[in-house]
C-alpha cells in the first residue's frame, strides 16, 4: 500500500517545486531508484535478519553445551563461541571446506534431511590426541584418519547430539541419530548445488589448539519451522527461560548420575567375639550370628540400608530376593 502523503508535506512538496529547490526529473529519479534493486537469484535469500538472530542464539545456547560435553571428555578446558551465521548455496559452502577433512552427516526427524557438521582437522586430532592420553597435540602433516580413529570420533559425535537436541528444545523437539562420517566434502550431496543452506561457524579452543566447527542446516529441512523462529515466538519462549535452563541442568545430572557405579552389598549377620578368639579361627570353626533365618537380611547401597530381602540361589548362583523397599535409607537395626 503505497504511504500516503499529510496536507503540510503535500503544501511543502509543492512549494518546493515552484521555487526550483526540487525538480520533477529528481523525484522520478529517487522513485526509481527505490524501486529497482539488483537481485542475484543463485544467492536467494531465504532466511530474514530475524531468523538469523534466533539462529545466532540457539547456538550459542549450543556452544556453552557442547563446550561442557567436550570438556568434560577430553579432561581440558575448551572454549565454543559463534563467529558467525550465514546463507549459501550449498555448491559454495562445499568449494570452502577443505579437501580433506571430517564432517560428520546428522539425521534430522520429524524435520526430514540431513544437517552437516564440518569440523577441521586439527581439531579433530587434537580431541583424538587427548581421548588417547596425549596433551592435545594437532594433526602431524601426512598423517591420516585410521579405522580406530574413525570409530572413535563417529562413538564421541554421536554421544554429544543431546546437546544439539537441548539446544533446539525451545523451538522444536528434534530427534537427532548420527548417521555417517566422510573424510572427502565431494562425496557428499544432501540438497541441489543451488540450494540455500545456513552455516553457522563455532570457534574452538582446545588447549593451544584453535579451530572451526562450521554446522551446515540446508533451508528445505528448516522451511517448516521457519515461523518459529521469529522473535515474537523466542520472546514467549524465554518467559519459561529460567525453568527451561533448571529442567535441562537436572536431566544432564540425572543422565550422568544414572551412569555412576555403586557397591551395593548384603550383610548375612553379625556377631562379636573377643581378639583373641580371633587370633585363632581356623577352617570348619562356626560363628553364631544375631540373624534370625526368618528376618530378611539388610541390603546396602553405600552407608544406607535401602532394601531388605532373603537370600537363596537361582540358576547355581547366589541370589537376593528384595522383599522391602526402605524409602529413608537407615543403619542395620533400623
Amino acid at each position: 500500500m503505497p504511504e500516503v502523503l499529510s496536507q503540510g508535506e503535500i503544501d511543502a512538496l509543492l512549494s518546493a517545486l515552484t521555487s526550483g529547490e526540487l525538480s520533477a526529473e529528481e523525484i522520478k529519479r529517487d522513485d526509481a531508484q527505490l524501486r529497482v534493486r539488483s537481485y542475484d537469484f543463485k544467492r536467494a535469500m531465504r532466511f530474514s535478519k530475524e531468523h538469523l538472530r534466533t539462529i545466532s542464539r540457539i547456538y550459542e545456547h549450543y556452544s556453552r553445551l557442547l563446550a561442557n560435553y567436550l570438556s568434560a571428555q577430553t579432561r581440558t578446558v575448551v572454549q565454543l563461541g559463534v563467529t558467525s551465521v550465514d546463507q549459501v548455496p550449498f555448491e559454495e559452502f562445499v568449494r570452502s571446506v577443505p579437501a580433506v577433512t571430517v564432517i560428520h552427516v546428522i539425521d534430522v526427524d520429524p524435520l526430514g534431511g540431513k544437517f552437516l557438521m564440518e569440523v577441521s582437522t586439527d581439531l579433530s586430532f587434537a580431541i583424538l590426541d587427548r581421548l588417547f592420553g596425549g596433551t592435545g597435540q594437532a594433526v602431524v602433516r601426512g598423517h591420516k584418519l585410521t579405522e580406530i580413529d574413525t570409530m572413535v570420533l563417529e562413538k564421541l559425535f554421536s554421544r554429544s547430539l543431546f546437546t544439539l537436541s537441548s539446544a533446539w528444545s525451545s523451538i522444536v523437539e528434534l530427534n537427532l541419530s548420527y548417521d555417517s562420517l566422510e573424510i572427502n566434502p565431494q562425496f557428499i550431496q544432501i540438497v541441489n548445488p543451488n540450494d540455500i543452506v545456513l552455516v553457522v561457524a563455532l570457534s574452538v579452543v582446545i588447549g593451544s589448539v584453535q579451530g572451526m566447527i562450521n554446522i551446515c542446516m540446508p533451508h528445505v529441512v528448516l522451511e517448516s519451522v521457519m515461523p518459529r523462529l521469529s522473535s515474537r515466538f523466542a520472546f514467549s519462549g524465554s518467559k519459561q527461560g529460567n525453568s527451561l535452563i533448571d529442567h535441562e541442568k537436572s536431566e544432564l545430572l540425572v543422565k550422568h548420575m544414572d551412569r555412576v557405579e555403586v557397591e551395593m552389598t548384603a550383610e548375612l549377620g553379625r556377631t562379636e567375639i573377643q581378639v583373641n578368639d580371633l587370633l585363632h579361627l581356623q577352617l570348619g570353626d562356626v560363628l553364631p550370628l544375631e540373624q534370625a533365618i526368618s528376618v530378611p537380611l539388610a541390603m546396602r547401597v553405600g552407608d544406607e540400608v535401602k532394601y531388605r530381602g532373603f537370600a537363596g540361589k537361582v540358576r547355581g548362583r547366589y541370589a537376593l530376593k528384595i522383599t522391602q523397599v526402605v524409602e529413608e535409607g537407615g543403619n542395620y537395626g533400623e
